[in-house]
């Protein structure tokens, strides 16, 4: 925070005016909890949701095309509570690469016309709309998966682009992906049985991730966790849905494979094709 200081005749500081009256006495600004959408009920313990907390910016996590991803300190000053959060930050319109929307937004609309056509057009209020649709969908997905008791981190809050979501590690080190881990062989079916059934779940419910990858998977101790959801698809929906499917399934079964634990593909695809269709 910062002041103009004001003197008296003899040159003593007499009083101090904030120029930024708004700001909070510590942090980068107020917690964005009250104007912002929370996440699933009942919410975890460790979730601060005071008026009186504060929030500080620590350093980028990872950068994406769609989004960067920040370390976000929040607690509650004169206390020790406080936690550590991810804070997604989904690109502006002339910020982002547009060329990967259209597949993946097939099967989602909006109800407003002038909208539909912004948005096949890429104005530049489209691609404010897209921008907006990519930070709704992954806390909506992230919302329904949690209450699926899916392994993905917890959707704190979504504030216009920025979500606020569990952060997966210890400390302020995050948890490394997939791809850069080295599990042991003899822990690799357990991790194959943490995909496989995470993968049943979503196809019973119509989904694919979409984009499913060993980069976009983190080891904590021997646990998955699946994060980047923005792109999920409707795997009825889309007319790519099922390419989609397919997709994730041979990606992820050959980092398996190529690890030392052989996996087929086209059983897993079979069997979740199944599950997507057994409703029709």
């Amino acid at each position: 925070m910062q002041y103009n200081d004001f003197t008296d005749s003899e040159g003593d500081t007499a009083f101090s005016l904030s120029t930024h009256p708004d700001a909070p006495p510590e942090g980068e600004r107020w917690s964005t909890w009250d104007a912002a959408s929370h996440g699933p009920a009942p919410r975890p313990d460790w979730v601060i949701t005071d008026a009186a907390a504060v929030d500080s910016d620590l350093g980028v996590l990872k950068t994406g095309k769609e989004a960067d991803v920040h370390l976000v300190e929040r607690w509650v000053p004169g206390t020790e509570r406080g936690i550590v959060m991810a804070a997604k930050r989904f690109r502006t319109g002339e910020h982002r690469l547009f060329h990967r929307d259209a597949g993946y937004l097939e099967g989602r609309r909006v109800r407003r016309s002038r909208e539909m056509r912004a948005m096949a057009r890429r104005t530049e209020f489209g691609r404010e709309l897209v921008s907006g649709q990519w930070a709704f969908a992954e806390f909506a997905a992230l919302t329904r998966l949690w209450e699926l008791e899916l392994s993905v981190p917890y959707p704190i809050q979504l504030d216009g682009r920025e979500m606020l979501m569990e952060f997966i590690g210890e400390g302020r080190v995050a948890a490394p992906r997939l791809a850069q881990a080295r599990p042991p062989v003899d822990l690799l079916p357990s991790l194959f049985e943490q995909f496989r059934s995470t993968l049943v779940v979503l196809s019973r419910e119509g989904w694919a991730h979409g984009d499913l990858s060993p980069y976009n998977v983190l080891l904590r101790g021997e646990q998955l966790v699946f994060i980047d959801w923005p792109q999920i698809v409707d795997i009825v929906g889309n007319p790519q849905g099922f390419t989609f499917l397919e997709r994730d399934v041979i990606t992820m079964c050959t980092w398996f494979t190529q690890r030392g634990y052989a996996v087929d593909a086209g059983e897993l695809l079979g069997e979740l094709i199944a599950e997507a269709t057994g409703a029709w």
